[in-house]
């Protein structure tokens, strides 16, 4: 007796469980029948009583009607969501899950859906990720909510308000939650008031269009208190948008300090009117191109590192060519700007045309690796990551050049040879082989410019043309040979475009900026920083 009570007690509890188990199951059923049967307005009651049941399988039930894989099986009429593999579709259980074998679609009949009804499953299906254990899901079923404002989900956002602990998502819940209220015509005015101040914190544009909506539809306090709300969003957004136009022209303006500080050393130190320099930055694409080609087809896991591996590779190859344009054209051209103008011109020709007959004339494929793909929030600023890896290696490649010209022999002859030529030769300095290294610094940087362009840009033997012209405006506007000059002239000719493209233009806001440089090196030749020496007295 002693051991029978228990044991008839765990009999009794095993046999609650089996019906209590059964009565969920007979439950479940009868609301996926609902589904499949009655007019528009009964389909989306039951939508909602099966959102609404906290069974366990609502989830994957309605994400299958959504996708439009919820069938009835004709030959014993069970609910089951099928998934296609290969000419006919797996089949699972809707009510249990379990595997049920598979069919062809003629054996089965597709629970339809409008796109009334869509909608519904879409707001059902984010009432339920709101209790997911998943934190980014919770956030994102309550950003849906917030964008849908559906009434339905009020009860079940509640019921996780109630037990969310982190204080982003509660906050976002409470945004969705003031939403709803706001969506909601008979919402008491001092609910819609508290609701207005907090959707007007979040200030986005979606709370902007909830606010103007509801100071449209409404009148009295609340009308005043959205249409405020509303003005004050829209001074928010446009500080943002002025934050956006200021980190687009950083962006701008670092690839233009890329594509213009290899001239400046050029220019600078050997007076050297260097035409073919884009041609450096194109050549620095291709061999990026190449690094790529070779690596998918030899070494795919390599990818990721493909632009690393390019950069060394772009610098000698951009600097030897260089190089041997120093060595070849422009030593005998010396003291003779616009024959350096006409020569090198020519060479950009050719190389434009080597390049079109090596790889032909259409634009060529540079992928991005995955930690230069995407984007993140700011506050309301977008930043993506691959604009903001090249700001990063533009200020490098800056202070990397900075630190050589000041802390290495070859940086204390340039500074010499760009000070006082004829002084720097009559103490012992070899001009002519600081010329041939100057010319290959430059270029070789301009080929590191290549591989970050070709990451924006498409890789293409015109790609050099776009950024020349900008070049030397960057460089005559910072200062002939003046680094800090050339970084300060790049971006703000990079933020005043960005700025002045929304009201003029691409086209007309270069044209604006290129008449700006004329008055401005009118009152000043030597552009903001001139370099000071005895041969530029």
């Amino acid at each position: 007796m002693l051991f029978h009570r228990p044991f008839s007690a765990l009999l009794s509890v095993l046999a609650s469980l089996a019906l209590a188990g059964t009565a969920l199951a007979a439950d479940l059923t009868a609301l996926v029948g609902n589904l499949t049967s009655g007019g528009l307005g009964e389909r989306e009651a039951a939508i909602t009583a099966l959102a609404t049941s906290g069974e366990e399988r609502a989830a994957p039930i309605l994400e299958a009607l959504g996708a439009g894989q919820l069938y009835i099986r004709t030959s014993d009429k069970l609910a089951v969501i099928g998934k296609v593999d290969g000419n006919r579709l797996a089949l699972s259980e809707a009510i249990s899950g379990k595997p049920a074998g598979s069919a062809v679609e003629a054996d089965l009949e597709r629970v339809r859906v409008n796109n009334r009804l869509r909608g519904t499953i879409e707001a059902a299906v984010g009432s339920l990720t709101l209790m997911s254990p998943n934190a980014r899901v919770r956030l994102s079923a309550a950003d849906a909510l917030f964008k849908r404002r559906d009434a339905t989900a009020l009860a079940a956002l509640d019921q996780a308000l109630a037990v969310e602990k982190d204080p982003r998502i509660k906050r976002t819940m409470s945004e969705a939650r003031a939403a709803i209220v706001l969506a909601t015509a008979d919402s008491p005015p001092a609910q819609k008031l508290a609701a207005i101040a907090l959707v007007r914190d979040r200030a986005d544009r979606d709370s902007l269009g909830i606010l103007k909506t509801v100071a449209a539809a409404s009148d009295g306090e609340v009308k005043t208190a959205a249409a405020a709300a509303a003005d004050s969003i829209e001074q928010t957004l446009a500080a943002w948008q002025m934050a956006q136009n200021v980190w687009y022209g950083i962006s701008l303006g670092s690839v233009l300090l890329l594509a213009a500080i290899g001239l400046a050393i050029t220019f600078g130190t050997m007076g050297v009117i260097n035409m073919a320099h884009g041609e450096m930055v194109m050549l620095g694409a291709y061999t990026t191109f190449v690094v790529q080609d070779v690596i998918r087809t030899s070494a795919p896991h390599l990818f990721d590192v493909s632009l690393i591996i390019a950069l060394p590779l772009a610098f000698v190859v951009s600097g030897a060519i260089g190089i041997l344009i120093e060595r070849t054209i422009i030593r005998f051209l010396y003291g003779r700007p616009l024959d350096t103008l006409l020569a090198t011109w020519g060479l950009s020709l050719v190389l434009q045309q080597a390049v079109r007959s090596i790889f032909g004339s259409s634009n060529r494929e540079v992928g991005a690796p995955s930690w230069m793909s995407g984007a993140f929030q700011l506050g309301q600023l977008n930043i993506t990551y691959g604009r903001l890896w090249i700001v990063v290696f533009a200020l490098i490649v800056f202070a990397s050049l900075i630190l050589l010209l000041r802390k290495t022999p070859l940086g204390l002859y340039m500074r010499a040879v760009t000070q006082n030529r004829p002084m720097a030769a009559a103490v012992g300095i070899r001009t002519p082989r600081v010329d041939a290294l100057t010319f290959g610094l430059g270029s070789g940087i301009a080929g590191l410019a290549g591989v970050a362009l070709s990451q924006i840009d498409n890789v293409s033997p015109n790609l050099g043309q776009g950024y020349i012209i900008d070049s030397f405006m960057v460089v005559v506007f910072g200062g002939v040979g003046n680094l800090f000059g050339t970084l300060i002239g790049a971006l703000t000719l990079g933020v005043v475009n960005k700025f002045l493209e929304p009201y003029a233009g691409a086209v007309l806001g270069k044209i604006l900026v290129l008449v700006f440089i004329i008055m401005f090196i009118q009152r000043r030749p030597r552009g903001l920083f001139a370099l000071k020496g005895r041969s530029v007295e």
